[in-house]
């Protein structure tokens, strides 16, 4: 690849994903010309466009200015979900253009800054969100790409300089191996994506080469994650919380470090996942230099990342969460919390299925993780990348739910516009919509309906 300060037009093919609008918003910040495609018009599109990036939502070439098509000039970018016979794409490959994937762009630019990655199967994007905050709000120069829009900041970029990169290290398709982490964080190595990997063995082994990329000590690893680095947990590690408490719905603690305890820390997201995502992005931030008073500060003002545990209604006849969960460990967090919160309720999950793969995979792991909800409402499988695969659906999950020892009161498949009155039925004032494909969509109508 050339270098980037060479390339004065980047065209985004699926630039309204989380990850590849980050990528346009940053290079549009460095007086980059940015342009894209993608299928349909979003919120996310919308805001894109508002900031003077060129988009278009059909696969036609002659819509793409001539300037992203000179081989001079121009950089293509994609993600592994764009489908190599794609129309524009099989252009740009014809006119000679350089096209790279979007890893591969990322693994450019963090070597030009201090790298902060985070990996792991479920947390990274909270992790990642909360060290962007920590350090944008302590007033390093910094740069921070996120898979989830932030709370507070209402964008999923923040940029207040060049001398720190803060990004996801994503493991799909051996991603995160392209970047070139100076700190970097794990907070778990679930096996997922086995269709790309194929096997659990292979999967935790591509961890561990992502793990050699890190400087010596300064790779930090959640307590259960079996890699060879500084061990952050809620209870125990090399930097753990003591003196932990639940006050007003926030948690309060002190912060062991190797070097020295710092008291009085109130972080207010919900569920020990939650806190164990906190201690590592501030375990990271303290070893980069960030001063303790800024870790109490700006940990405190942390506010949260769309759709991780987000309260969408709350309220005395209905609190409605919404989150990303999408994996088997994903949905025990979410149950715990929401257990630590409210003990005494009853609790009702609507949760869309993500890939036919993926809930092939762990069909009975997902069972006995919504077999812990009193009343479970599944979506049809939501594809994404995939054709449907013949004997896995939403009603084979709900029969293997309804198999469990201690099984919910009802499992049953609903359709979307059923949401409302399945959810009216059940009779519980806790609704979790749980998700991460289009399911997100359906939170913002349900809670239009139920909070009117």
């Amino acid at each position: 690849m050339r270098e980037l300060k060479d390339i004065t037009h980047f065209y985004f093919v699926g630039i309204g994903g989380i990850g590849m609008s980050a990528l346009a918003r940053y290079f549009k910040s460095q007086g980059k010309q940015v342009a894209g495609y993608d299928r349909v018009a979003t919120t996310l599109t919308n805001k894109l466009v508002v900031e003077g990036i060129s988009l278009h939502y059909n696969d036609n070439y002659d819509y793409i200015p001539d300037g992203f098509k000179d081989p001079e000039k121009a950089l293509v970018v994609y993600t592994p979900a764009v489908q190599q016979g794609f129309g524009e794409m099989v252009r740009f490959r014809e006119s000679g253009i350089p096209i790279t994937k979007r890893a591969q762009l990322l693994g450019e630019i963090s070597k030009t800054m201090t790298c902060l990655a985070i990996a792991g199967t479920h947390g990274k994007t909270t992790t990642s969100a909360i060290l962007a905050h920590i350090l944008y709000a302590s007033g390093v120069k910094m740069t921070a790409f996120l898979g989830g829009i932030l709370e507070g900041y209402n964008t999923n970029y923040l940029h207040s300089g060049s001398d720190v990169m803060v990004v996801e290290a994503d493991e799909f398709d051996r991603s995160f191996l392209q970047l070139d982490p100076d700190f970097a964080g794990v907070t778990a190595m679930d096996p997922d994506h086995l269709d790309i990997y194929g096997s659990a063995e292979a999967f935790e082994e591509t961890f561990k080469e992502f793990a050699v990329l890190v400087p010596n000590d300064q790779l930090f690893i959640n307590e259960n994650v079996e890699l060879d680095g500084k061990r952050v947990g809620v209870d125990h590690g090399d930097y753990y919380a003591q003196e932990l408490s639940i006050v007003d719905g926030a948690y309060h603690f002190d912060f062991l470090t190797p070097q020295e305890v710092i008291s009085d820390f109130s972080f207010k997201l919900p569920g020990r996942h939650n806190l164990a995502n906190a201690l590592l992005a501030l375990s990271i931030a303290h070893s980069y230099g960030v001063q303790a008073e800024k870790l109490r500060s700006t940990i405190a003002s942390f506010e949260g990342v769309e759709r991780r545990f987000s309260y969408r209604i709350d309220s005395e006849e209905y609190v409605l969460i919404d989150d990303y969960a999408h994996h088997p460990t994903e949905i025990d967090a979410v149950y715990n919390a929401v257990k630590e919160m409210y003990p005494d309720e009853k609790y009702t999950v609507i949760f869309q299925p993500h890939l036919y793969s993926r809930t092939a995979d762990f069909m009975e792991e997902f069972a006995i993780s919504l077999s812990q909800f009193d009343n479970v409402g599944l979506l049809e499988i939501y594809a994404a990348r995939e054709e449907p695969v013949h004997g896995i659906s939403s009603g084979v999950l709900s029969t293997r739910i309804y198999a469990q020892e201690n099984a919910p009161m009802v499992s049953s498949v609903v359709e979307k516009i059923d949401l409302v009155e399945f959810i009216k039925e059940m009779g519980s004032r806790i609704v979790l919509m749980l998700g991460a494909g289009d399911i997100g969509v359906e939170v913002t109508k349900v809670k239009e309906q139920l909070g009117s």
